[in-house]
């Protein structure tokens, strides 16, 4: 029977029954493909593509809620325009997308130069023209918000509500598959952090005698020296003089040695919860004080200088000009430095060099200047581009077989409490240098 001549009601099932085929066999599709994938960037990326695919769209983007920003930010975006929109952030109620977010109500934009909340500055500054698009929310199973799945410029015709449907369906398979991958983070988060505590309560007690014992012997050590002072007075000249060069050279380095054993002691503890801090993504609230920056780099250069020597790794510091005292966190800076001097001697390999420069930026106000520059230079391998591309992210990951990437957290941890900014040149075969720009003066709380 010929369609035209079916009745408005037949037809119009006939339409609908078509509609859920199409429909169902999207839904085999979408759980067939994300069978097969287990990482939730993986499953974004699969799902986002099959939606441009089924609903015949030319491009489409996933924007996440980020709490700690307070913003919704562009994760994943497919499309010609996808390297320059990838990372933006916008306000959650600003754009169509924040409209979506706010009501969590699917939109039709027929033409989005109509609708007033259209962010025509994305379009400007991406080059990219968008006509129409479907915006659809992303919750969470008990309903709380988690971003939109935009998906652009229909192939031909308009978006219809059998397209809006089908969107639906795959936002709330990514809303899963985002879900399911936070709550698996977490609860690996929370075996980590255990596993830490009872780690840490270890390493205490085992650098506790270490600290003791130093602490101890530095005691004895100055009672000794007291009463061999007393003994070379009353002795002879002849005697003293022995005396004074069989002991010289101990009596010399006995106080550097004593704190190098009391600062790598609290060190260590102080790396334990920075460690932690950096699994969880959390650092502490920073202690700002007035600072002498060059004096904490060459007291972590001589925590270090044995490794380097071991390593057969050349480590010098540079310090260029007059550097002002800064306000930062101590500690925190102390961590910052070791991690990327750590990191880059870890990272050469024999006969190679490690080159450590503080400076300070123009005289101008921050961002454009009035700032510490701590560089760290190393003429190691480089760093690969997939891995260049994650560092300083929540996603760091390392080149060496044990390697975590959590030095390079720290690193980002502290530049980001200090309001600072990284910068990372690297090739392969030709080194790399990292970069941290650090406010001299911190703005009022």
């Amino acid at each position: 029977m010929d369609v035209t001549s079916l009745p408005p009601t037949e037809d119009r099932l006939r339409e609908e029954v078509e509609q859920l085929s199409r429909q169902l066999a999207a839904v085999q599709r979408i759980a067939a493909s994300l069978s097969s994938v287990t990482k939730v960037e993986d499953i974004v990326h699969e799902a986002l593509g099959l939606c441009l695919e089924i609903a015949e769209a030319d491009a489409g983007s996933l924007v996440l809620l980020d709490p700690k920003k307070e913003k919704l930010v562009y994760r994943y975006v497919i499309g010609e325009a996808a390297a320059t929109i990838t990372g933006l952030e916008i306000a959650p109620d600003q754009g169509i997308a924040g409209q979506v977010f706010t009501s969590g109500t699917s939109l039709i934009s027929e033409d989005v130069s109509k609708e007033k909340s259209h962010l025509r500055k994305v379009d400007e500054d991406s080059g990219y023209v968008t006509h129409n698009m479907v915006t659809v929310p992303l919750k969470s199973v008990d309903g709380a918000p988690l971003g939109v799945m935009q998906v652009l410029n229909k192939h031909e015709g308009a978006f219809t509500d059998s397209d809006v449907r089908l969107i639906e369906i795959m936002s709330s398979e990514v809303a899963a598959a985002i879900e399911s991958a936070r709550l698996a983070e977490e609860a690996r988060l929370a075996t980590v952090v255990r596993f830490l505590g009872d780690l840490s309560h270890d390493v205490k007690n085992m650098i506790a005698p270490v600290k003791t014992g130093t602490e101890t012997l530095q005691m004895f050590a100055e009672e000794a020296f007291t009463d061999l002072d007393e003994i070379t007075a009353e002795a002879g000249p002849e005697i003293a003089e022995k005396i004074n060069d069989a002991m010289g050279t101990l009596r010399e380095l006995m106080p550097e040695l004593f704190e190098m054993f009391l600062e790598g002691s609290d060190a260590v503890q102080q790396r334990m919860a920075e460690i932690a801090g950096a699994i969880k993504g959390m650092v502490s609230e920073p202690t700002f004080e007035e600072a002498d920056v060059p004096e904490i780099v060459g007291r972590v250069l001589n925590l270090l200088r044995p490794q380097a020597d071991k390593s057969i790794v050349t480590l010098s510091v540079e310090t260029v000009g007059d550097i002002p005292t800064a306000c930062v966190d101590k500690k925190q800076i102390y961590n910052l430095i070791y991690n990327l001097i750590f990191n880059a001697i870890d990272a050469c390999t024999e006969g190679c060099g490690v080159t450590f420069r503080t400076l300070t930026g123009a005289a101008a106000p921050w961002p454009e200047g009035n700032y510490l520059i701590l560089e760290c230079e190393d003429t190691g391998p480089g760093i690969p581009p997939e891995v260049k591309a994650k560092l300083f992210t929540e996603n760091a990951v390392s080149t060496k077989p044990m390697g975590t990437g959590l030095g390079t957290k720290i690193v980002a941890n502290v530049v980001r409490a200090h309001g600072g900014i990284i910068e990372l040149d690297s090739e392969v075969g030709c080194g790399t240098t990292v970069r941290c720009k650090i406010p001299i003066n911190q703005p009022p709380a």
